[in-house]
């Protein structure tokens, strides 16, 4: 029977979401030996033979993509909107179909970001550990409403951080230039450039994919051209802003707090985020509720589903290009 590797250990314990449509497709399921991410060498040794990947944050380089195809791997379902560590060109280059789970957890997201903003409104945190330590650290917070809620992608998860800060009487202005302006016009958000945007924002939420174009989009500069009271929240991926100039920001005076989700590293240890006490940290659990997860993991399997029948799940599929490579030349779907 063919074997599907599944990759998110965090989804592990709810087979119920995406066991039935695997074995429907006659796919075995097969699971890592360890209960966390795999490592770059762990995924080499357990993909090959394998002829599909529910993947999660794993790392497919091209040298994991090379043995594994050349054994029948064909298609890499990502249980999570972002792609990044999947090599998508070499993939592409190998015949095999990459699909992702768009439309799955972009609420999650946005309850999260709107979260960060309310903490550090209201130096959530700090008071929490104060009066549990005795102390009775009775003074007045930063108001959300009446402030400016910069976001950076108007996406999915843009638009439901949007629609969620709208309830908490934050004006909304938005950087895209890809974004279709209807649900812009729709909620009354103004989109201007980033250079107009970073100046008005009291609280800057970044939602854009990491790209050669986002790559470290925040930094020194950037963070000069902000408010010295902004707040930064970050829950796209952390490879958008340059740590080091961040922690100088935030040290300095220069930004007033920050609320991060994701990092460049991963998972987080002896980084000097750690010790700051203007930072609110989570452990890049934004878009996996109880709710997303099984959303995420779901489409995912959904995706790897239709791609070994013969079909080419369109709005779910990365490299639509891949279709025209030898290895599919016999499908005949559209």
């Amino acid at each position: 029977m063919p074997r599907v590797l599944f990759g998110p250990a965090p989804m592990r314990d709810i087979p119920q979401a995406y066991e039935p449509t695997l074995q429907a497709a006659g796919l075995e399921v097969v699971y890592p030996p360890m209960a966390r991410q795999m490592t770059e060498a762990e995924l080499a040794d357990l993909l090959p033979g394998c002829v599909a990947s529910l993947a999660g944050s794993e790392p497919y380089t091209r040298s994991v993509l090379t043995a594994a195809a050349a054994q029948g791997l064909k298609v890499i379902g990502r249980a999570g909107v972002g792609y990044d560590a999947v090599d998508v060109p070499v993939a592409t280059e190998l015949g095999i179909a990459v699909t992702y789970a768009p439309g799955s957890n972009h609420e999650a997201v946005g309850e999260h970001a709107l979260l960060l903003i309310l903490a550090l409104a209201k130096d959530l945190i700090n008071q929490h550990a104060a009066t549990a330590a005795g102390k009775w650290p009775r003074r007045a917070q930063h108001p959300v409403r009446g402030g400016v809620l910069g976001l950076v992608g108007l996406g999915r998860t843009g638009q439901a951080t949007a629609l969620r800060a709208q309830a908490f009487g934050l004006t909304v202005i938005a950087a895209d230039p890809y974004v279709d302006d209807a649900f812009a016009k729709a909620h009354g958000i103004a989109l201007v450039s980033l250079d107009e945007l970073l100046p008005r924002a009291d609280y800057l939420s970044l939602h854009v994919p990491l790209t050669p174009l986002t790559k470290q989009m925040m930094h020194r500069e950037t963070f000069a051209r902000m408010k010295p009271t902004a707040r930064l929240i970050n829950t796209s991926r952390g490879e958008v802003i340059h740590e080091a100039d961040l922690v100088d920001a935030l040290t300095t005076g220069k930004l007033a707090a920050a609320g991060l989700d994701v990092y460049e590293h991963e998972p987080l240890k002896d980084h000097p985020l750690q010790a700051l006490p203007n930072v609110i940290l989570t452990a890049h659990t934004a878009g996996v509720d109880f709710r997303s997860r099984e959303d995420m993991v779901r489409f995912a399997a959904e995706g790897i589903a239709a791609v070994l029948r013969g079909g080419w799940p369109t709005e779910r599929l990365v490299n639509p290009e891949v279709r025209l490579h030898p290895r599919w030349a016999a499908n005949s779907a559209t």
